[in-house]
């Protein structure tokens, strides 16, 4: 397939999938902090909420069917830990009992589960003890996750114990943008501290009841690059968000190792806290301050995000050389509503991922379909998947029958890229 006068190239053992959050695609009335969230009028950009999402709490067997179809073998879903645990030390057996029975499913067709305890979402009283700020929460998130690993450990043998807590703490609890909405770098730090002792008490609980399982972490990572590159001040800001974004908490939660502004726990030893690194890659910052900066001139997506494909390549070499060890790429996607450049974003993230040099074992595309995003509500289109909020009738993408093509043949072809990649340019 390869050549130098080819477009195609293979996935080099890496296998494809796609990933999915409880809270953005279930629907239902669960008592999370994202639907009261979602209640206040100016939280959420288009007045949405998540009960509606993608119905997919009553359409599990469909989706599964369209996966089955698209000839998808991974995928990566969430547990709602307000369904499973509603009151405080009170398990649902429904509703435990329900997600039994979609990796029942899932594993019948042929679809291997990775499974995430935590994204984003909380229970509403779990919130309202303080959520992970409150150091009495690692204790509560691990009854938890005792619970879930024990009823479910036989069909899931991989696990996501927390996804982007770097992500998490930032828009909740430094920016405001999330639940619950305060804005405290002092608070935003505490967050951090709390929820890389809680993947450590996780990765331990896990292999307690299931020794052969593997645990990581989905990390967001992004390149930070220097405004200026020759501006002494925007090359130091550069660094410091980059160690305080994301290295300082992915070193604490890989190896046991707290370095300031994180404080080192009592009973937590230098080890290896992984059995996979889990990068989550959409973008590069462009630093001349504390926040994040997009240039002018770049290519970007439907939300302005900029479009950065050799990052992922960049990021996916650095963990290997900090963290050695399989490589999943737990998220990267795109926002394209009119799925006008996505094939091309597919195309050109995969191959930077495989051919990193890194051992990029797994690949899940963002998202399987369109879903409740957050606080930019329904608006922003991610899924290979087009989803019809009022209808939920689910079409699949031009982008979604490429996907399944590179999965089908074990890469992209010289006849596929002429097919759904040729002619197609990002936008300005």
């Amino acid at each position: 397939m390869q050549g130098d006068d080819t477009h195609a190239f293979l996935l080099n053992g890496c296998e494809l999938g796609v990933a999915t959050a409880a809270t953005q695609i279930e629907g239902g009335d669960a008592d999370t902090n994202w639907h009261r969230w979602a209640a206040t009028a100016g939280h959420i950009a288009d007045g949405s909420t998540p009960a509606r999402a993608a119905d997919h709490w009553n359409r599990v067997q469909q989706d599964i069917d369209l996966m089955r179809e698209l000839g998808i073998k991974h995928y990566r879903m969430g547990l709602e830990w307000a369904r499973i645990e509603p009151q405080p030390g009170q398990i649902d057996d429904a509703a435990l009992e329900h997600y039994v029975d979609e990796l029942t499913r899932l594993r019948d067709a042929g679809i291997t589960p990775l499974v995430t305890l935590h994204h984003f979402s909380n229970p509403w009283w779990f919130e309202q003890l303080g959520g992970f700020y409150c150091r009495p929460a690692i204790k509560v998130f691990l009854w938890y996750v005792r619970q879930v690993v024990a009823r479910l450990h036989p069909l899931v043998s991989d696990w996501v114990t927390i996804n982007e807590p770097n992500v998490y703490a930032m828009t909740g609890f430094i920016d405001g943008s999330f639940p619950p909405g305060h804005r405290s770098m002092r608070e935003g730090m505490r967050v951090m501290q709390h929820l890389a002792q809680a993947h450590i008490g996780a990765y331990q609980v896990i292999h307690e009841i299931s020794p052969d399982a593997r645990v990581g972490v989905a990390n967001h990572l992004r390149v930070f690059r220097p405004a200026n590159p020759r501006n002494p001040l925007h090359q130091a800001v550069s660094r410091l968000d980059q160690y305080l974004f994301q290295d300082a908490l992915t070193r604490a939660m890989s190896t046991g190792v707290f370095l300031p502004p994180l404080r080192q726990p009592k009973g937590i030893r230098r080890g290896r806290y992984y059995d996979f690194q889990g990068i989550n890659y959409y973008s590069r910052s462009t630093v001349s301050g504390l926040a994040d900066g997009t240039p002018s001139g770049v290519d970007r997506n439907d939300l302005g995000w900029e479009i950065y494909p050799q990052g992922l390549a960049i990021v996916a070499r650095r963990v290997n050389r900090q963290y050695p060890g399989p490589i999943f790429i737990t998220e990267n996607g795109t926002a394209d509503a009119a799925d006008a450049f996505r094939p091309l974003f597919l195309y050109d993230h995969i191959k930077a991922a495989v051919q990193s040099g890194a051992p990029v074992q797994r690949y899940y595309h963002w998202c399987f379909t369109d879903n409740w995003e957050w606080a930019d509500g329904e608006g922003p289109r991610f899924g290979i998947v087009a989803l019809d909020y009022e209808t939920q009738q689910r079409t699949v993408r031009q982008s979604g029958r490429f996907f399944a093509d590179i999965a089908a043949n074990g890469g992209v072809t010289d006849q596929a890229y002429g097919r759904w990649v040729a002619g197609r340019e990002y936008p300005r």
